[in-house]
């Protein structure tokens, strides 16, 4: 999320924390728990399949009535509302939050409203929050423990991802953000920069040519639900005479990803990140230079110095890539297996212990 985001996110958290006891903690994301991301930003779609890839609990912050998160924070936020939802994961968590003292229970006034600000090409890390170390008695190693009363009534728990998305809000953000987070609902007709675009968003298609470097112009700039104009189905089979064929709706989401971090990864990943390839992805003629990526990256995790220097292409070309099948579930950031405790013990030192 943007610096200002963040800031107000993480006074209205402190402030919330104090009214509920202190059993939180914020965290570096790597470190945290549950971690709260911008869906409405133009990055937060793309860090939210990052961080549920991960196995992370991601909040999302969002003006949309329904998100695919785990959680849901309603935007504009005060401290009211990240009470709520503090005492909500606690809640789902199976944990009982003392209550604040009485001094401190209305003192702290509501955080400003932010205003949502316009997408950036290098989002802050998203704002990261992790219950406090328990007790040695309690049986859940990373799960808030406080020993005394519960709080005040928690709010109802916020929208789980399982609930079907909701239509189109008046949300702006760019088209891949649309595209990603599954907001274009029916048959919609957009038109920017001189192209247009026709969405059966059921079919999961779409009529623009098959092309796609010309739809750039498509993805520049924030989109409002105003932007989509519904077509009913006489006016869609008209629409769609002389359109050209039915192209997959991923097709475009993709190349909202390769438009989108402009030569960088985006998402909040390290410069030590590796990337592989989860299965084998549909490459354009427009990119000839996709296929000598792909195959790269087929052959094992690897960073983004390390792929481009094996596949001699661009590190900004690899990163927009990269971006492109991260959006599509085509690539995925690699992470080191856990262990298996079984596999451990039928090690050198296990067979020792054993005898």
């Amino acid at each position: 999320m943007d610096p200002a985001t963040e800031a107000g996110l993480t006074d209205a958290i402190n402030a919330a924390n104090t009214r509920i006891g202190g059993a939180w903690t914020l965290l570096p994301e790597s470190q945290a728990d549950y971690v709260v991301v911008d869906m409405d930003s133009m990055y937060g779609p793309m860090s939210w399949l990052r961080l549920h890839a991960t196995g992370k609990q991601v909040v999302g912050l969002t003006t949309a009535s329904r998100t695919q998160t785990d959680f849901r924070l309603e935007r504009p936020f005060d401290v009211h509302s990240v009470s709520n939802l503090l005492t909500a994961l606690a809640e789902a968590a199976g944990v009982t939050l003392a209550a604040a003292p009485a001094a401190e229970a209305s003192a702290p006034a509501p955080a400003a409203d932010l205003p949502k600000p316009a997408p950036t090409p290098a989002p802050a890390a998203p704002v990261a929050e992790r219950a406090a170390p328990p007790p040695a008695a309690a049986p859940v190693a990373a799960t808030p423990v406080v020993a005394a009363a519960p709080a005040a009534a928690p709010a109802a728990a916020p929208a789980r991802r399982d609930v079907a998305p909701e239509p189109a809000t008046s949300t702006a953000g760019s088209l891949a953000v649309w595209l990603v987070d599954n907001r274009v609902q029916g048959r919609v007709k957009l038109e920017r920069g001189g192209q247009s675009v026709l969405i059966d968003a059921p079919a999961g298609q779409y009529h623009a040519g098959t092309a796609l470097k010309p739809l750039a112009p498509l993805f520049e700039g924030p989109v409002s639900a105003s932007d989509f104009q519904p077509l009913d189905d006489a006016a869609w089979r008209s629409a769609i005479e002389g359109a050209g064929e039915a192209q997959p709706l991923t097709r475009l989401a993709w190349l909202g990803g390769l438009l989108a971090g402009q030569g960088r990864v985006v998402g909040g990943y390290g410069i030590d990140s590796r990337f592989h390839m989860v299965k084998w992805p549909q490459t354009e003629r427009e990119y000839p230079k996709h296929f000598r990526i792909s195959t790269v990256m087929m052959k094992g995790p690897a960073t983004l110095a390390e792929i481009a220097g094996a596949s001699g292409v661009p590190e900004a070309d690899v990163a927009d890539f990269i971006n492109a099948n991260l959006a599509t579930g085509f690539a995925e950031e690699y992470r080191e297996p856990e262990p298996d405790a079984e596999q451990a013990k039928s090690g050198l030192f296990g067979r020792l212990r054993g005898r």
